[in-house]
């Protein structure tokens, strides 16, 4: 391994491990001066060619994986529906060599890969291994999966975090994110793989940091920077130049490096790629990545440490393709674990259909009403009930951008896509749907060229339900090579944490930037956008220092709910949160997808396009000479 020691052998702190049940899990004083791990997967269905690249080129102690997602779960729940042996990420699985690969280099895997079925997962890896089994030593860690409790949770009465309603009867799958001690324990063991279900994405890097660094659960700076580190590379190669705003000045997309964080025993890190790879790591890739997928960046709320971000710093090291990261601060984290379950929530279907020729869209708009119209008529011979839950949206035509499509786009495109999402709670109803799409190809509108994938399928709906839970009534348990070597119960007798910091809008000067100039938000700042369930988040960085103040002042709130009101459910709700140090502002979009995830009808349910269409938004009255 590539573990720099300070005067201890590495095994010898495992050697009396047994069972850890507190908030002040000891590692016997084992510590390392610095770290490197490499993630090679964002999510499930990320390229295999990247756990290649970064065991060979990377000089790694610890590769991690994460596939999980909100959307995933729900896959993974339909796999073991249809399958009880299932319910694991096989990608993971179908990397054996890699694995085995990282193991005569001496670097140690860690992978969410278990999803729903852990002990699934390694049974897997361990048949495809065949008579090389044996000398793989795979640690599983447990007690996320909670669905068999789901009567002890009804009798809590325990309520969705935003909603405040109760579990549904229909609840299929439950499973808690789990925190980074349990990953350590297993680190502990000597394992070379560590496969877990459900734990927090930032939680891979920080159980290899505990481990090797001797962090403790009270060192909560420290836990607060591992969890940036891991944070800023569980979207593999978002951090190192992937969805980047200036995507044009990023080469090498074919063979992109994926990110390495190198972390010292003070918390500080740097963050690379692997040399001779393409992609782009500066402050802006990595400024841009840290606000990806949160919300308040002084509450980032975490299993094992509530962080603060709004003062972290990205800087250049000089050195091509690296940057220093630091200034992560901790605070004790709460007494609860997040539990995400889902519930059958009906069925939906979503069909693809190309169109050519003058007026397109009027074209696809009106052949899609036809077959609604049609389906509906043939439900009602059949006593069943009509489609009103459905998204008909015409790609091309720019109706994402609400009012503010190009018109002439709009009423003089010759190429569109027609997409047609249904949602309802009888499969025969969305059955009939499908039957009824390729006919419009001889029946309809002309230049109907293509249905994307043919005959659409009908598929379950698994929406998502969130709540609080208790930790100190969930076990969680290590086994390795199918023997438990640990359990872990924390003991985080924190209230939930209440917000230190709020939108601060008000505490700035008005009128201090002002001018007669007026720009695009592309001309000023970087931006990326994700989703948290129904909630999108747009981040926004300043593409200079000298432009933050201007952010500040005009990128408010009020102007972003107003240019994206078009997307909402019901009536616009935007947070905004500022983040100094990296002079960035994040704006969380309250119930803006649709339902989110695989609930949402939306040809973009998880506002990936948010930050994109942001970036054409126009901001008035600035000062004339901003261009830098």
């Amino acid at each position: 391994m590539m573990l720099r020691r300070c005067g201890l052998q590495a095994l010898s702190c495992t050697k009396n491990l047994k069972v850890a049940k507190s908030n002040s899990y000891s590692y016997f004083g084992c510590r390392f001066k610095s770290v490197r791990i490499g993630c090679s997967s964002g999510f499930f269905g990320d390229t295999t060619v990247s756990a290649r690249q970064l065991v060979e080129k990377g000089k790694l102690d610890f590769l991690v994986m994460d596939y999980l997602s909100e959307i995933t779960m729900s896959l993974l729940v339909a796999a073991q529906k249809k399958n009880p042996a299932l319910g694991f990420i096989p990608d993971f699985v179908q990397q054996a060599r890699v694995l085995m690969a990282a193991k005569a280099k001496g670097v140690k895997v860690v992978a969410n890969a278990g999803g729903i079925n852990p002990h699934g997962c390694a049974a897997a890896l361990k048949q495809v291994l065949g008579d090389k089994a044996d000398s793989l030593k795979i640690a599983v860690v447990t007690g996320d999966n909670l669905i068999e409790r789901l009567d002890e949770m009804k009798s809590a009465d325990v309520k969705e975090m935003s909603s405040g309603m109760p579990l549904f009867d229909t609840t299929n799958s439950m499973t808690a994110y789990l925190g980074a001690v349990p990953i350590s324990m297993a680190l502990q063991s000597e394992a070379d793989v560590v496969i877990t279900g459900r734990c927090t994405d930032s939680a891979l890097a920080l159980g290899p940091l505990m481990y090797s660094h001797g962090w403790k659960e009270t060192d909560l700076d420290l836990l607060a920077c591992g969890s940036l580190a891991g944070h800023l590379i569980e979207c593999g190669a978002q951090a190192t130049g992937g969805v980047f705003t200036d995507w044009h000045s990023v080469e090498g997309w074919d063979d992109i490096g994926f990110p390495i964080v190198q972390c010292e025993a003070d918390g500080s890190f740097t963050l690379s790629k692997p040399p001779g790879t393409g992609g782009l790591v500066t402050p802006a890739t990595v400024s841009e990545q840290l606000l990806y997928e949160i919300h308040d960046p002084a509450e980032y709320i975490l299993p094992d440490v509530v962080c603060d971000f709004t003062q972290v710093t990205v800087e250049s090291t000089g050195n091509s393709d690296e940057v220093l990261v630091r200034g992560a601060r901790g605070r004790p984290p709460s007494d609860s674990y997040k539990v995400c379950s889902t519930y059958s929530d009906g069925f939906r279907l979503t069909a693809v259909c190309v169109l050519g020729g003058p007026k397109s869209a009027e074209k696809a708009r009106k052949t899609a009403n036809a077959i609604l119209k049609r389906v509906a008529r043939e439900a009602e011979l059949l006593g069943l009930e009509p489609i009103t839950s459905y998204n008909l949206q015409v790609l091309g035509s720019e109706q994402t951008y609400g009012p503010h499509a190009d018109v002439h786009i709009a009423q003089n495109n010759r190429e569109a896509v027609l997409w047609l999402a249904a949602h309802h709670h009888d499969k025969k109803v969305l059955e009939i749907l499908s039957k009824e799409l390729a006919p419009a190809g001889t029946g309809m509108a002309p230049g109907l060229t293509a249905l994307v994938g043919g005959r659409p399928k009908v598929s379950p709906v698994f929406s998502l339900f969130s709540f609080l839970y208790p930790k100190s009534k969930i076990e969680v348990k290590v086994d390795v090579n199918g023997e438990t070597i640990g359990s872990y119960v924390a003991n985080h007798n924190t209230a939930p944490p209440q917000p230190t910091s709020s939108p601060s809008e008000a505490e700035h000067p008005i009128g201090t930037v002002t001018g007669s100039a007026s720009y695009r938000v592309e001309e000023l700042a970087y931006t990326r956008s994700g989703d948290k369930g129904n909630h999108c988040n747009i981040g926004v960085v300043s593409r200079h220092p000298k432009l933050y103040p201007v952010l500040v002042e005009h990128l408010t709130a009020e102007k972003v709910a107003n240019y994206f009101k078009h997307v909402f459910d019901g009536e616009p709700e935007v947070i905004r949160y500022e983040v100094p140090g990296i002079k960035g502002l994040n704006f969380v979009l309250k119930n803006s997808l649709g339902g989110g995830g695989i609930a949402s009808l939306r040809s973009d349910p998880q506002g990936k396009a948010y930050g994109q269409m942001m970036l054409d938004m126009t901001l008035s009255d600035l000062p004339d000479d901003l261009k830098l």
